[in-house]
């Protein structure tokens, strides 16, 4: 390192000699690699600022004294923004480092709340889940159940980033360890409320809905806990209709009770099922009204369930610039047969 800067100071001035003489560009250039190799190496603004000051005495033995002066009292300017500098430098360091933590962490995430898309007959299934940042605080999960019945999950965190997809993995764990039997879903709702109001932080909630699809009767039983509404279309009537049910948001009380319903699907009949990153997109200023989200959802009922919700996220990501302001969660069963 001492070498180097020898060389490097000595290259200063030579460089600064021939310009000082000459004013050429070739000598502009010079000092320009000279300074990027100063950087490359940590060298701080005042010790840049002392090279100089040595090779103008060494050049100019009788430089103006004032003009020695003014140098002096730049040095010590650049101490300071030296220090800050050193500071800054550190700190990005410390960013790089928290941003790969971070990405391994959502990597970490995206594996552990993995969940497989069931393969039923007559049942075509379409969802997708997009994080507006790395750390996902929705989530969606599909449960196989002894008797043939699916259960199907979809949960939004009110939080971002850590906490959420913390609170996640704790959702996808408890709802890992239910009995393989079928529930009823308010039961479901009990289970994981009881577990999110004893271990999360009083200001952090969780919206969910839990459901139940019977292949053999073609009724889907529900139920909400504070969850934005599902949409269920007639493909008879080309209509939909909002369906919910009362229930407070998991983590509020231990006391709450979850109401239950059902639906009976016809085939070409789908159900429709959200976070409100969907229902929060903006177009500019104004937020999207359901109608329109339904609309594009119309627009792409000839593709494949699949093929639909990728569509649909495409059109909002468009819409929003590529910059999602929430995730964005979207699930669609279709009755085929």
């Amino acid at each position: 390192m001492e070498n180097f800067f020898k060389e490097k100071t000595d290259e200063y001035k030579n460089l600064l000699a021939e310009y000082l003489e000459q004013q050429d560009e070739k000598a502009l250039y010079g000092v320009e690699l000279v300074s990027k190799a100063l950087i490359k190496h940590n060298i701080l603004p005042e010790e840049i600022i002392n090279i100089h000051i040595k090779a103008l005495k060494e050049l100019d033995p009788n430089l103006f004294v004032a003009f020695e002066h003014s140098l002096e009292f730049l040095l010590e300017a650049m101490i300071s923004y030296g220090l800050a500098h050193q500071e800054i430098q550190t700190l990005r360091e410390q960013q790089i480092a928290l941003k790969s933590e971070i990405s391994v962490a959502a990597q970490m995430q995206k594996t552990l709340l993995k969940t497989k898309k069931p393969d039923v007959p007559g049942l075509d299934i379409g969802v997708i889940s997009v994080p507006a940042n790395q750390m996902n605080g929705d989530y969606y999960s599909f449960l196989q159940n002894a008797d043939g019945t699916i259960g199907i999950a979809m949960a939004d965190v009110i939080g971002k980033g850590v906490p959420a997809a913390l609170c996640m993995s704790m959702i996808k764990y408890t709802l890992d360890s239910l009995p393989k039997e079928s529930l009823p879903p308010p039961a479901v709702l009990h289970n994981l409320n009881r577990v999110v109001e004893r271990n999360i932080e009083s200001n952090m909630f969780i919206t969910m809905m839990y459901a139940e699809y019977n292949p053999e009767t073609s009724k889907l039983v529900y139920s909400f806990a504070g969850h934005e509404p599902g949409y269920f279309y007639r493909a008879a009537e080309d209509q939909f209709t909002e369906f919910s049910t009362s229930g407070l948001v998991l983590g509020v009380s231990e006391e709450v009770e979850f109401e239950q319903a059902e639906i009976e699907i016809d085939e070409g009949d789908m159900v429709v099922l959200l976070t409100d990153g969907v229902t929060e997109c903006r177009d500019g200023d104004r937020f999207i009204e359901i109608d329109e989200v339904l609309d594009v959802i119309r627009q792409f009922t000839h593709l494949s369930a699949q093929e639909m919700v990728q569509e649909v996220y495409r059109y909002f990501e468009r819409l929003q610039d590529f910059q999602l302001q929430d995730d964005f969660s979207l699930l669609i069963l279709r009755k085929t047969v």
